[in-house]
């Protein structure tokens, strides 16, 4: 009965200004715009009659970018309210939306949703993390045939340095970056694009040279090169090193200080899509399949803030077009707890490096919160019922909690779940003039005998404290960040493998953040919001050494990043460094690549198809799991496994799903096996992929170097079997 009072309760007071005034009908408007929406009412209400009637107030209003459900009609809706379409699939817009028009488009019928929210976080651990690894798969050692030519890797990220010698092919004659569109470049003189501009050909791109927040960020040009770069002169290549480069610099938080404070609802998801909607389209138009890593994420929300995000996602994805993205690195947080039912209460300390922390409960039934502020000059408790903030107009309860000198605002606001219609979330945010819960420190709990409750950290920590030992509920769970949570999405977590690093200055430092193999303290888990299993695949994430942006290293000279720079050198008449970096953000663009690989192999590959794999040849760290779980998905990423299974050579009787640790090259008609040392008893077997044997040789005992003519054979993609003693035995895959 609880739950029925509570949903008509809902029903009645959640949007009462929508169903009486019809000014503006807020259920439609995520929660970014109906903020938005708000102001602008309250700005024009505190105007003058002369200053409404002023042309330039009515001059370039404020706009925002975000996704619009359109019914039939809905298109011409939009132009009718000053709005410019900037892309569209299908029923689902991306429009720049003039703020003061958005409480008429929520009153059109042939509007069905608007959607916006702020831009998302890098996904990189902090810098005292930064320490030294290998390259990306150590020992993986790639079949020659599979570079990823002839595939667009598409990266979206910040602080591009587009001079890297990662970014030229190996020997240098090579430039690979084609396209890069730069969203905070001020240079848009003729830009047909919503924000910033784009560049082609290698004298604009090398002209450029950076992105324009690239003098203070560094993070685009070391997942880049995990993906794509070509390595240069070190053993630091990436997955991909001969695949074409489409690069996308997007806006992100920490890139507030370039953009324009009229602008800044101008970047948004929605932007964010038409980032990927560019790298795709530039893929389509060289007739070429895509990958695209992305490497930024923000938490997960109840509102439905990424329900349109998520549709478009998966519109833009499809056979040849595969979007990857980093986990987060929240995996050492408490980030959740249920109280079920039967139990009294259960709560935590929350603590904040900001002024403002905020968390979100979710129940079907009504509970009491308890907040207490703990001051050495005595404590203050505010009590609140859920009821009690259903009743509020708008269903938003705003209280503070008072402490000597000082007080921490307290803003409660309910709404149904975007999920299940029978769940209501309240998110609760706290204000001070200071860090939230330092000092003071917080509490929160949840009371309820028979209330079903769970608690979701967006913001803050969830930390024990003796001032109360049986506040310490938490645990790590639903860490996974969007858009890596979306369906259509291939969420990445990281593994751990490296612990230490000696770098430019040959100090020695030791870190480890997992056990061997295994996952990477840190790396988000699942489930998603909606009770999906994420990640989907894990990879390596700590200690990944690749490019590091010049420009950044000649700008911040004191940076703590660069006492991890494990080699500085010459390129070009300016010096450039190898950096080394952890985080799911390190992992994803492996992935990345070695989909690029794939796509090599099978162009039309879908992330269907994709997680397939993933299924049949991922390895398991814990063989008592089943898997996908919510830490590992369906496993660490095998390379060389996905593609025996994509060209069904693993079904090829006397082929081992092993890859030979012995190196295999192709050139005048010969193919040369370099053991690597001198061993007796082993036979060369050539195979097609239909499985048929083509040809089998014996190497001459005691030789590590062996070269054998090839059989006149057409172009295709061909199987080598070595057989021989354990640590060089296994097959690999050639291209002729």
């Amino acid at each position: 009965m609880m739950k029925h009072v509570l949903s008509l309760l809902l029903v009645c007071c959640l949007f009462p200004v929508a169903l009486m005034a019809q000014e503006v009908q807020y259920d439609k408007l995520s929660p970014m715009l109906r903020r938005l929406a708000r102001q602008n009412k309250a700005a024009h209400r505190a105007l003058s009659p002369v200053a409404k009637q002023s042309s330039s107030v009515r001059k370039q209003p404020v706009t925002v970018c975000a996704f619009v459900k359109v019914a039939a009609g809905g298109e011409a809706c939009l132009q009718e309210n000053g709005c410019r379409l900037l892309s569209g699939v299908g029923d689902i817009c991306i429009a720049d939306i003039p703020v003061n028009a958005l409480g008429s488009l929520s009153l059109d019928s042939r509007i069905l949703r608007i959607e916006a929210n702020r831009s998302t976080h890098i996904q990189t651990d902090s810098l005292a993390w930064y320490l030294n690894a290998l390259p990306v798969y150590e020992g993986q050692n790639l079949p020659q045939a599979y570079t990823g030519r002839g595939i667009v890797m598409g990266v979206m990220d910040i602080g591009f340095d587009l001079t890297h010698p990662n970014f030229y092919s190996r020997d240098t004659t090579e430039y690979r970056i084609q396209r890069f569109w730069d969203m905070l470049s001020a240079d848009t003189v003729g830009s047909q694009l919503y924000v910033g501009r784009d560049y082609a050909g290698r004298d604009e791109l090398l002209t450029v040279a950076h992105a324009r927040d690239g003098l203070k960020q560094s993070h685009g040009t070391h997942t880049l090169g995990i993906a794509a770069g070509s390595g240069y002169d070190s053993p630091y290549r990436g997955m991909a090193p001969e695949s074409d480069i489409c690069i996308v610099a997007n806006a992100v938080s920490e890139d507030i200080v370039f953009i324009d404070s009229a602008d800044y609802d101008k970047y948004t998801f929605a932007t964010d899509a038409l980032g990927f909607k560019y790298i795709f389209d530039y893929a389509e138009s060289q007739g070429k399949p895509c990958v695209i890593n992305f490497s930024e994420g923000s938490p997960q929300d109840f509102w439905g803030y990424d329900l349109l995000y998520y549709e478009m996602l998966s519109r833009l994805t499809g056979p040849g077009r595969i979007i990857v993205s980093a986990a987060g690195n929240y995996g050492n947080d408490k980030t959740w707890f249920r109280k079920e039912p039967g139990r009294l209460s259960d709560g935590s300390f929350l603590r904040s490096y900001q002024k403002m922390a905020m968390l979100t409960l979710k129940s079907a039934d009504a509970f009491d919160l308890r907040l207490v502020a703990y001051d050495n000059q005595g404590n203050d408790t505010l009590i609140i019922n859920t009821v009690d903030v259903l009743q509020q107009p708008d269903s938003v309860l705003m209280k503070r909690l008072y402490v000597k000198n000082d007080s921490l605002e307290v803003l409660l606001e309910a709404y149904t779940s975007c999920y299940a219609s029978d769940e209501i979330c309240y998110d609760l945010t706290f204000t001070g003039k200071s860090a939230v819960g330092a000092s003071p420190h917080l509490s929160f709990e949840v009371i309820g005998l028979d209330a079903d409750i769970e608690v979701y950290r967006v913001s803050g920590k969830l930390v024990d404290n003796e001032l109360n030992p049986l506040l310490n509920a938490g645990e790590n769970s639903h860490s996974i960040l969007s858009p890596a949570s979306s369906p259509g999405v291939i969420c990445v977590g990281a593994t751990f493998y490296r612990d230490g690093v000696i770098n430019y200055k040959g100090k020695w430092t030791a870190y480890k953040n997992g056990p061997q193999g295994g996952r990477q303290f840190n790396s988000s888990v699942g489930p998603a919001f909606d009770g999906r299993i994420k990640p989907d695949v894990m990879a390596p994430g700590l200690h990944i050494i690749s490019s590091y942006s010049s420009y950044y290293l000649e700008n911040n000279p004191s940076a703590e990043s660069i006492d991890w720079d494990v080699r500085h050198f010459p390129f070009n008449d300016r010096i450039y460094a190898w950096n080394c970096m952890s985080g799911t953000s390190m992992a994803s663009p492996a992935v990345a690549g070695a989909i690029a690989l794939w796509l090599q192999a099978k162009p039309d590959l879908t992330t269907e198809q994709i997680l397939d794999v993933f299924e049949h040849t991922c390895r398991h760290y814990d063989e008592s799991l089943s898997y996908p779980n919510n830490e590992y998905g369906y496993g660490e990423i095998d390379v060389y496994h996905g593609l025996l299974y994509l060209l069904q050579a693993d079904r090829i009787e006397g082929v081992s799903t092993r890859h030979t640790n012995a190196r295999i090259s192709v050139g005048n008609g010969c193919l040369t096996v370099d053991l690597g040392q001198a061993v007796n008893g082993v036979t060369l077997r050539l195979f097609s992929l239909s499985g048929r044997q083509l040809m089998s040789t014996a190497i001459p005992d005691g030789q590590s170097l062996h070269t054998v003519p090839l059989p006149r054979l057409s172009q295709a993609v061909y199987v080598v079997q070595i057989d021989g003693p354990t640590n060089i035995s296994g097959s690999t895959l050639i291209r002729l």
